[in-house]
């Protein structure tokens, strides 16, 4: 069977806990295989989360719609919170798929079967397991603003992670040597009219790193260029 597969990442720190799209990747490839299907196409949204409608996310959209167009059988993605982390959005994608006449996969857990009104249970454990994962996401949300705020409590830098070139020491944040040049190479790139995966590429042939030491990505180059240009 003919399919496209659809990867995503909300944020860089996904990729050091596991989630990032090249171990998206190998997990699909590996349930291709061993499921005899071929992956004909690769949608990708990087930096996207996972709660925006499936229409407003370039990669998922282009993927149901090689479906809707008959280009393939179905889409299959790593996890059910990769297609979508907010409930509505999961069932509006899947019914999106279902109704083009597509079928869908999870590599975790193979085919994802469209509702039967003889086997209500069917929706009912794929409705649960998306409200986990919902619940799971507004807990990570919470910790963090709990975070935030008892930082800002005794005084120190309360914001999350330090943006790209700077580091937080004693509360305060210290300008980084190699991520200023960083950012500096990517706003020099920009200027010549480099593309923003021309401006990855170059990043990488040069050895500068993300904050994180992993890969850079299109989500994370564009938001620290919206940055720039919002200060």
């Amino acid at each position: 069977m003919k399919l496209t597969a659809y990867l995503r990442v909300s944020t860089d720190r996904q990729a050091d806990e596991g989630l990032g799209l090249d171990v998206q990747e190998e997990a699909i490839r590996k349930w291709a295989k061993a499921h005899r299907h071929t992956i004909v196409s690769w949608h990708r949204d990087a930096g996207v989360s996972g709660a925006a409608p499936f229409d407003k996310r370039e990669g998922l959209a282009a993927a149901l719609q090689a479906v809707c167009d008959g280009d393939v059988a179905g889409v299959i993605f790593h996890k059910l919170d990769r297609l979508a982390r907010k409930l509505t959005e999961q069932e509006a994608a899947l019914a999106h798929a279902w109704r083009c006449g597509g079928r869908v996969f999870a590599a975790d857990q193979g085919e994802i079967l469209q509702d039967d009104p003889d086997d209500p249970m069917r929706m009912g454990f794929r409705l649960m397991a998306g409200v986990f994962s919902q619940i799971e996401r507004a807990m990570i949300a919470k910790r963090l603003r709990d975070g935030r705020k008892l930082k800002a409590e005794r005084g120190g830098f309360a914001f999350g992670s330090p943006p790209l070139g700077f580091t937080a020491q004693d509360g305060a944040l210290v300008p980084d040597e190699a991520e200023q040049a960083a950012v500096a190479r990517i706003h020099e790139l920009r200027a010549q009219g480099l593309s923003i995966r021309q401006v990855i590429a170059t990043l990488e042939d040069e050895g500068h790193r993300t904050k994180r030491g992993g890969q850079w990505n299109p989500g994370t180059v564009s938001r620290l260029l919206r940055r720039s240009h919002a200060a």
